[in-house]
């Protein structure tokens, strides 16, 4: 079957909101606990849609077209697990949000809509000849989140295949075929002495299929740059040496990631869904808890959790800042 060429269709359009209104501030309290601070993912879903949809989905697209390698990786015998996945993200984008996404299914003729691009794809679930792209970069094309897939084997999960564009400082290209502890490392030495590692490789191990977990990483990024990886230091890492405690809130940006699991039944793997959201510590003074609690996390964090996150540098003058704006 001949590869499918998108076709224009009806547009759905994504209902704006302010971001101070919708960001997905991680901290409960006035300090941070560094473990394993999963909870169960209520709803159970991969997708969040947001306002950012046509601006990311368009940079994502001009990256794995220019920079694959950095992008996409794959090992070949992961192709039954993409396939899974396509079809666990597609039929959730059909169901949660049928204003957006489409899919049309007679037998294994499926077409995909995709309301928001305009786009429409006719193809052979399960024949990745008929697709443009492999499984899991082709759906990757469609969500904002970056997908990595990780495989359970001999006791152990293995990074068998990914679509990786807006990585917070680690590679893709680099990391493919490693276990669980490889891939995070180096990481601060309490993490390694404490079993930290272990632990939360054993919670992920155990997790079952139909209960999804998530849990909230976060870090600062000079510029909202969503692709801080390696390869690409020396675009955006001299950027530090631009902070200052004045020019802090409009230079500086608060990045979490909403990191989300899932068992997949089919092939016994983990889906790791990585949606990365961003706002100014301008933005962010608006609200005047928030300000108090990043202040106040960022006071008790210790130099070695600062310097791995890459804020070591500037920390004292985000601290002056947020202090300023209490």
């Amino acid at each position: 079957m001949e590869k499918s060429t998108p076709t224009p269709i009806k547009a759905g359009k994504i209902p704006n909101q302010p971001i101070v209104e919708r960001f997905p501030f991680p901290f409960k309290g006035d300090s941070h606990d560094f473990s394993n601070n999963s909870t169960p993912l209520d709803p159970p879903f991969v997708l969040d849609i947001t306002p950012e949809y046509i601006e990311e989905i368009k940079l994502k697209r001009k990256l794995l077209d220019s920079k694959k390698e950095q992008t996409y990786q794959s090992y070949p015998h992961s192709m039954e697990a993409q396939w899974e996945i396509l079809e666990m993200i597609m039929d959730e984008m059909a169901s949660i949000h049928p204003n957006y996404f489409n899919v049309l299914k007679n037998g294994n003729q499926w077409t995909f809509q995709n309301n928001i691009l305009e786009e429409e794809y006719s193809f052979t679930f399960g024949d990745s000849s008929s697709l443009p792209y492999e499984p899991l970069d082709f759906i990757g094309r469609h969500v904002q989140a970056d997908l990595i897939y990780l495989a359970q084997k001999d006791g152990d999960l293995y990074l068998d295949a990914g679509q990786l564009c807006f990585p917070a400082n680690w590679s893709l290209a680099f990391d493919l075929g490693m276990d669980f502890l490889s891939i995070h490392f180096p990481v601060p030495s309490r993490f390694t002495n404490t079993g930290l590692a272990e632990k939360i490789r054993g919670f992920i191990l155990r997790m079952e299929a139909g209960k999804p977990w998530t849990r909230y990483n976060w870090t600062m990024t000079v510029e909202p740059i969503l692709g801080t990886s390696p390869e690409t230091y020396d675009d955006w890492g001299p950027k530090k040496d631009d902070v200052t405690s004045e020019n802090a809130g409009k230079l500086v940006y608060f990045r979490v990631e909403d990191q989300r699991l899932f068992r997949l039944p089919r092939s016994n793997g983990i889906l790791f869904s990585i949606h990365t959201h961003f706002i100014s510590l301008e933005e962010l003074s608006q609200n005047r808890k928030w300000t108090g609690q990043l202040r106040n996390v960022l006071v008790d964090l210790a130099d070695d959790i600062a310097e791995y996150k890459g804020l070591l540098f500037y920390k004292d003058k985000l601290i002056t800042y947020l202090e300023r704006n209490l």
